[in-house]
């Protein structure tokens, strides 16, 4: 008997890279000064390297909740594809011998 458990399901790859896509903005933009550092435009009194940020701030919330959401999902389609109950149970029961996390 095989210790392989059975493959139900497509592959979550696709899932987890478009999770990395939503979430590749939210963290090379703000490293990228050089696109925001200037004054103008200016938004409301604002210079544009203070606005942009702040605008920076609801981008990666925007992107980051639909990420979370499908990462929900792709972890509990992985979990059932290697044969563990869709979510854990808290007790470490689902865990192999030797595991030490």
């Amino acid at each position: 008997m095989s210790d392989v458990p059975a493959r139900t399901g497509p592959p979550s790859a696709s899932r987890w890279a478009l999770i990395y896509v939503l979430l590749t903005p939210a963290v090379i933009l703000p490293l990228w000064v050089g696109l925001y550092d200037r004054v103008d435009p200016t938004f409301v009194g604002f210079p544009f390297y203070f606005w942009f940020q702040f605008a920076l701030i609801l981008v990666a919330v925007a992107l980051t909740l639909p990420a979370y959401l499908l990462a929900q999902v792709a972890d509990r389609r992985d979990r059932v594809r290697h044969g563990l109950p869709p979510v854990p149970d808290g007790t470490g029961s689902d865990r192999k011998a030797g595991d030490e996390r």
